[in-house]
């Protein structure tokens, strides 16, 4: 700093100069000081002066060695009456600027000329109250030099060219003809090249194109564009001959025809597929001189295979959208429908001239407003909708059960533009689905009453052979019994079913250790088992809070379904573990396991393995289908991991009580 600006005593100044300045404000003034530039610096209303020192030749420092710290009005007082008013602009606010301002400065011992742009702003602090005039000086010397030398340059040439037109005007007067042919000459041979240099960089910003201009003789005049080289020109070779001087006759032959139809004036396309399979349009456009004379040919070829691909997949698919069975709609991210199909206008019952401009509220019942805003915050990070079940308005104001799934429409950038919707409707399947579980509940409660008759009359005649000497009878009824109860087991899973769907299955939860149920029905089971043997192995007793003879129901199932599915094997194995806030039940066994195309399916309702070792199994694929619904609704998980001829492992975990 102290090669740019001389030091300065701030406690040293006048009252209101700037040792009164906020501390940020000095610092500012400090750093304009250290810039290379002339910098002055006016404040207070007398105007105290601080400069750097490229400034000090500029304000004559030689003629007032007594500026710095002085007051402006003195040290111009000669022009004050000329600057004044500036300064009070400036103090007021305004910036105020004074360009090719001249000024004597003595220079190598010599005084000269030079020039700058004066710019005069106010200084302010933080709080904005105007305190000086800071002043920035840019040199413009060497530029205002160079305007003068060069008007002079220009002043010169122009006598030389008024001495060259003497000369030649001489020199027309006998040469007048041969000139003037010359002029058109070099205005022709500029424009050819002109022109040539134009279609050449069109030609080449022209994607996938070839193009070429042949003469009236058929000779190629230009070839240019980015597949030249693809298609086996090379402009060296080409341009300046004729076709028979490069390739075999029949090629040219094949052409011929075209060359000849173009350069009689008619313009046509032709389509071309080459020898690999691309697709190519070739358009010929006669080319007319200044007497609208055909003079040449203009062929250009592109390669339109992607363009072809897309409109055979374009046609491809709007076949597909027209003939679907299903409404298939687009809309924009604000939900505005910009397309409709046949069958969407047969299932809501609006045409397209319709709806399409109305949002997808016009077919949202009132209180499912809700979801389209909950599926579009889904949609618009990249995510699919699929089979979302809900309930639609039609034009005549039924509600249909739908099945929507929704996709996202995606630009070349990878950026949500819009949105695809299918709609199905499936309010005849939830019809058959209810008059199903109707039908089942109904027959399956039919059936208990008759069951349950069997079920007390096997009971007192077990009763009353317990002591009969006639084993074959006691035995067979024990038979029996087990067969009621394998039947009860069904009708319950169906009615259950049935009340699930309907909404009337009831969880009453309550506390009850987990373990000892698990015991209670491994103990259970084991009264009719004869060639397993299921092991038990817990962390330790745990609580949970849930339904106890529902979950019971649970491992009852995956305990039998154990036994069922392994007739081979021999362990069973039942773990009970407990982790952090949940508890893990797992039975594995050593049976025929699941493939993994089946795995992912089994929790579905009435879903069967069906393959050689399942064949003779009994079962409707319920059990799994109840089981999964019931830990479900405890807030747990069920699932399974299998092998194929390896045995399975089911599990299901559940909240804990701590």
């Amino acid at each position: 700093m102290g090669a740019m600006i001389r030091a300065f005593d701030w406690a040293a100044t006048p009252l209101g100069g700037p040792a009164t300045w906020p501390v940020a404000l000095k610092q500012t003034v400090n750093l304009l000081l250290t810039t290379p530039f002339p910098v002055l610096i006016c404040w207070g209303e007398d105007y105290i002066q601080l400069y750097n020192d490229a400034f000090r030749p500029i304000n004559g420092i030689t003629k007032h060695p007594q500026a710095l710290g002085g007051s402006a009005r003195d040290t111009y007082a000669e022009i004050w009456d000329a600057i004044g008013p500036m300064f009070k602009q400036v103090m007021a606010g305004e910036a105020v600027s004074i360009p090719n301002f001249k000024v004597a400065m003595d220079r190598k011992g010599y005084t000269e000329d030079c020039y700058f742009d004066f710019s005069y702003s106010p200084i302010r602090d933080e709080e904005g109250k105007i305190h000086g005039v800071l002043v920035i000086c840019i040199e413009i010397t060497e530029q205002v030099r160079a305007i003068d030398e060069f008007q002079a340059l220009n002043e010169e040439m122009t006598a030389v060219n008024e001495e060259l037109a003497a000369s030649i005007e001489e020199l027309a007067a006998t040469n007048e003809e041969l000139a003037s042919t010359n002029d058109e000459l070099i205005v022709s041979q500029e424009s050819t090249r002109r022109t040539e240099k134009l279609f050449r960089s069109i030609a080449l910003n022209i994607p996938k194109s070839l193009i070429i201009v042949i003469d009236k003789s058929h000779r190629y005049v230009i070839i240019e564009g980015d597949i030249m080289e693809k298609l086996g020109y090379d402009r060296r070779d080409y341009e300046g001959k004729h076709p028979l001087e490069i390739g075999p006759p029949e090629r040219y032959e094949a052409s011929k025809h075209l060359y000849e139809r173009v350069l009689a004036g008619e313009k046509f396309s032709v389509d071309r597929k080459s020898t690999a399979g691309e697709d190519y349009m070739v358009h010929f456009v006669p080319l007319k001189n200044e007497f609208d004379e055909v003079d040449s040919g203009l062929i250009i070829a592109l390669d339109v295979t992607q363009i072809k691909q897309g409109e055979e997949r374009s046609a491809k698919l709007a076949a597909i959208v027209e003939s679907s069975d299903d409404a298939i709609i687009s809309k924009t991210l604000e939900s505005v429908i910009t397309s409709w199909n046949d069958s969407a206008q047969r299932m809501f019952g609006y045409a397209a001239d319709e709806i399409i401009g109305e949002t997808i509220y016009k077919l949202i019942p009132p209180d499912r407003q809700q979801e389209e805003p909950q599926i579009l915050a889904r949609l618009k990070s990249g995510e699919r909708v699929e089979h979302f079940e809900t309930k639609r308005l039609t034009k005549d104001g039924r509600l249909l059960d739908v099945s929507l799934s929704i996709s996202p429409v995606k630009d070349s950038q990878g950026n949500v533009i819009g949105l695809s919707k299918i709609a199905r409707d499936i309010t005849e399947r939830k019809l058959d689905e209810a008059r199903k579980n109707d039908f089942i509940g109904m027959v399956s409660h039919e059936l208990k009453t008759p069951l349950t008759s069997l079920n007390a009359v096997i009971q007192v005649a077990n009763a009353k052979l317990k002591n009969s000497e006639d084993r074959f009878l006691a035995g067979a009824m024990e038979k029996a019994n087990i067969q009621v109860k394998k039947m009860s087991a069904m009708i319950n899973g169906f009615l259950n079913i049935s009340r699930l769907e309907s909404g009337k299955i009831m969880i009453d939860k309550q506390h009850f250790s987990l373990d000892q149920l698990i015991v209670e029905n491994i103990d259970e089971i084991s009264l009719t088992l004869s060639g397993h043997i299921i092991q038990f192995k817990s962390s330790g007793p745990v609580t949970v809070n849930a339904d106890r003879d529902k979950i019971g129901s649970v491992i009852s199932n995956l305990l039998s379904n154990a036994v069922k599915y392994s007739p081979e094997g021999e362990i069973i194995q039942v773990n009970c573990e407990t982790t952090g806030n949940t508890v893990q039940v797992s039975i594995k066994d050593e049976g025929i396991g699941i493939n993994q195309q089946d795995i992912d399916k089994i929790f579905d309702r009435y879903y069967r393995v069906e393959n050689s070792s399942t064949r003779h199994i009994s079962g409707f694929g319920i059990g799994l289908y109840l089981s999964a619904e019931i830990i479900k609704r405890h807030e747990g998980e069920i699932w399974a991991e299998s092998q194929n001829g390896e045995g399975s492992t089911f599990y299901f975990s559940l909240p804990v009580i701590k």
